[in-house]
């Protein structure tokens, strides 16, 4: 596993230590590893429209 997470911090995968091997136990039970990039991928974009969001409302909340 540290052999992983190492690899994964050199390509910058931002993923942490649980979140791995989380992902590579779901892989090494058949999940398309495909499939589990897109939706970390999904998942990552809509936190960050969240986030977005959320400093948006509370700049107009500030301002008011």
């Amino acid at each position: 596993m540290d052999a992983l997470y190492d690899l994964s911090q050199l390509l910058e995968t931002g993923l942490d230590r649980e979140t791995l091997a989380v992902l590579i136990g779901l892989t090494e039970q058949g999940v398309n590893p495909e499939a589990l990039a897109a939706v970390v991928k999904e998942l990552r974009r809509e936190s960050a429209a969240l986030r977005a969001a959320e400093a948006e409302a509370a700049e107009v909340e500030g301002g008011s």
